[in-house]
């Protein structure tokens, strides 16, 4: 062992020397086995400059565990080895592997994780916490009943470190870019879509590949993940050079893969609303985009278009020939049609005897159980997680709809474990969501364990039958492009993959939520999750009928021009009455020409400017899928190196540098998020050098004033139809898709 040892050591240090002059430092290992006891710990390269890390008792890893990671990498080394290792470490011992520019180091029993420096210096960027007196870095908790434990595993910080990610945050209070000091809760529910994934300013990303609920404490000097059940700990880790966040967005997108390509038509604007509820309103609907002469490309059907839940079919009463109404729109308008899918089936579905029968609805521990409860009836889930249940649901939306020329679902209320939302229960009005999601039962297993992939696999049966029915020629792991998508409200680490799109669910109408929607957005980008929208105006509390509320729409909708995904719009209110049937059809509009002529002529030529940008949007997401580079971006990403006020701002997010964004590397957005304002104060960042040598500068979008290369705070007006906007380069360029 000791021969052994020594030699994985010297070869470390032998080809470190050659290290500056080979491009790749390849791994010098298959892997570490530390066996600790009852505790089995294997290090592996996976990816380039990274490891994969699994622990797991009594047994070795099957290999077979829930995994969002590809096998093999879509770029670098390692994948398909199992459980491959060639270095055995004992109780207390010591081992070193290198990957490229990262080394795990073993010191008796300890692991540390170091990035290797160009001039062959090593930087530590985590170890496991040790303290004289503390807790095991490694820890777990087991009831010998179950092969199942709680994990805990905690590792080094600093005061000053900084850590970005971690999915999109829960509306509408939180408005931090930089998660240090807070308390992550890896639980679903509407808006909340926490990954175990993030990012350091000291250069790494570190992702707990585990779909478990829990908990990440970013405390000063520790961080702890918590996982509630596991089988296996499986986290993999990566670095680059401090400030380059795209590096570690496509080493871990090789691992995790990427977003592929949506089809031009996505790309433009969306109208919805909750809700249409007959065809000839969608008829009517798009009638009047071709009077107006408006660009459309997709209309959205909102939910209760079926009868009972569960049938994942039109009700006949109001939807009696869909394909008519899908000619009739293409005829019309040219859009695409989007329609709306719940997993909660009620026993009065056509589908119930026949899902229950099967087996493929999630249940309780202690039987099946009543799951939840919606539109005064109780109600269960169907369990995607089981293939044959994800068979199920994609032939009744292929007879439904896909074979009928609607070809694109909105995937709402699949957060996992319930609907994710309060309920009535026995005429009690319950305000807050009570989480019976604790005893689900699914085919993978628990929810503790697993729930987190329940949204992840309801995505999946969408994407396996777009995939089967589609034209796509695509080769590899994960399809570079699609025809068609979904529309999903929760997620997991990967499901960047599928053709699915993330929203940020229900949130509320107000314009500190406008300016909220921007930090979940940036935090969900640098989880890996860059294809992502909203509800334009927010989800609820708008009233149409008021000047505030017309003016947080055009605001709104001003910031949806510049995101990737240009986003859709849901229920708002006004002075007409409500119809008793059928449930939640809202007679108030919401359409472009809703809002007041003034404001019509303003939204009208922000849908315009969005066509504009398309050529621009469609480079984004190509250069996305084939490097993972983020589109929507928070200001760290680019100006960490040129600019310490964008450092020390996202440090305590400070408003006026966290509400700002860059849509692709050639834009600045800093939207207005203040009631009556006609002003608006910005931060435009230092430029790199290397931008500067480009000759690039700040230019303002709507005036085309130059405003020079940065570092400084400016007041600029801000009409409504002028949302604060600056470009570098050339504004013809970026029309022809220049990024």
């Amino acid at each position: 062992m000791i021969t052994l040892l020594l030699a994985v050591l010297l070869g470390a240090a032998t080809n470190s020397a050659s290290a500056s002059t080979s491009p790749y430092f390849q791994p010098n290992s298959t892997g570490i086995r530390l066996q600790n006891g009852f505790e089995r710990v294997l290090i592996q390269p996976y990816g380039n400059h990274a490891f994969r890390v699994r622990a797991s008792l009594m047994r070795d890893p099957s290999g077979k565990e829930l995994s969002a990671l590809l096998d093999p990498p879509i770029e670098g080394p390692g994948g398909g080895q199992g459980a491959a290792h060639d270095v055995k470490v004992p109780f207390m011992g010591s081992a070193t592997i290198r990957n490229g520019d990262l080394v795990a180091d073993i010191l008796h029993g300890v692991i540390s994780f170091f990035r290797v420096e160009q001039n062959g210096s090593r930087t530590l960027l985590i170890s496991e916490y040790t303290d004289t007196k503390a807790l095991q870095a490694r820890y777990y908790r087991q009831d010998f009943r179950a092969a199942s434990f709680e994990a805990q595993f905690s590792f080094t910080s600093t005061p000053d470190e900084q850590f970005y990610g971690v999915g999109q945050q829960a509306c509408c209070k939180d408005h931090s870019v930089n998660k240090k000091g807070q308390v992550i809760d890896f639980v679903n529910f509407n808006s909340n879509v926490r990954l175990p994934v993030y990012m350091s300013n000291k250069g790494y990303l570190h992702f707990f590949n585990m779909p478990s609920q829990g908990q990440i404490e970013f405390s000063p000097i520790r961080t702890r993940f918590v996982a509630s059940e596991a089988n296996v700990v499986d986290y993999w880790i990566t670095t680059a050079l401090p400030g380059d966040y795209d590096s570690l967005q496509q080493q871990y997108t090789a691992v995790t893969g990427r977003q592929p390509t949506p089809p031009d038509f996505l790309l433009g604007y969306q109208q919805s609303k909750l809700r249409y509820y007959n065809q000839s309103q969608v008829i009517d609907l798009a009638q009047r985009f071709h009077d107006e002469q408006v660009n459309v490309s997709l209309i959205v059907i909102d939910f209760f278009n079926w009868k009972f839940q569960g049938d994942w079919s039109f009700d006949p009463e109001f939807w009696p020939d869909p394909q008519s109404m899908v000619n009739e729109v293409k005829r019309l308008t040219g859009a695409e049609l989007m329609v709306s899918l719940w997993p909660s089936v009620e026993d009065l579905s056509v589908n119930y005897n026949t899902l229950q029968e099967e087996g493929l609805l999630a249940t309780a521990r202690d039987g099946p159980g009543v799951q939840d409860s919606f539109e005064g009836v109780y109600t269960r889930l169907i369990d995607s997680t089981n293939p044959a249940a994800r068979e199920f649901l994609w032939r009744q939306l292929n007879e439904s709809y896909f074979s009928k020329g609607i070809h694109n679902f909105w995937i709402d209320q699949a957060d996992g474990g319930t609907l994710g939302e309060p309920f009535e229960n026995n005429g009690q009005n319950i305000s807050a969501i009570p989480y019976p999601r604790s005893f689900a039962q699914y085919f993978i297993g628990t929810q503790e364990g697993t729930g987190k992939m329940y949204p992840w696999f309801h995505q999946q049966a969408i994407d396996e039958g777009l995939q089967n029915l589609t034209e796509n020629s695509n080769t590899g792991p994960t399809p570079a492009s699609c025809q068609f998508m979904s529309l999903t409200r929760s997620t997991f680490a990967g499901g960047q993959r599928f053709c699915s799109y993330l929203w940020s669910g229900d949130t509320d109408s107000r314009f500190d939520v406008l300016l909220q929607q921007i930090t979940s957005g940036v935090s969900v980008a640098a989880s890996g999750i860059s294809a992502w929208t909203l509800d334009i105006g927010g989800f609820a509390g708008m009233d149409i009928d008021t000047d505030s509320g017309r003016e947080l729409f055009v605001r709104w909708f001003s910031m949806g021009v510049f995101l990737p995904i240009s986003g859709i719009d849901r229920t708002r209110t006004c002075s007409l009455a409500r119809s008793s049937s059928p449930p939640h059809a809202n007679p108030c509009p919401n359409e472009p020409w809703s809002y007041g002529d003034a404001n019509f002529a303003i939204i009208k030529n922000y849908i315009s400017l969005r066509y504009q940008l398309i050529p621009y949007v469609k480079q984004l997401f190509e250069m996305l899928q084939d490097t993972g580079r983020t589109i929507m971006r928070p200001l760290y990403y680019d100006f960490t190196l040129s600019d310490e006020n964008v450092v020390n701002g996202t440090a305590v997010n400070d408003p006026l540098i966290v509400h700002e964004f860059m849509f692709g590397p050639r834009i600045l957005v800093a939207p207005v998020g203040t009631e009556g304002a006609l002003v608006q104060e910005v931060y435009l960042p230092r430029l790199t050098s290397e931008m500067i040598e480009e000759g690039l500068s700040w230019t303002h979008w709507w005036t085309d004033t130059p405003m020079g290369e940065g570092g400084r705070r400016i007041v600029v007006d801000a009409p409504l139809d002028q949302i604060p906007v600056f470009y570098l380069g050339n504004k013809a360029d970026i029309f022809e898709g220049a990024i």
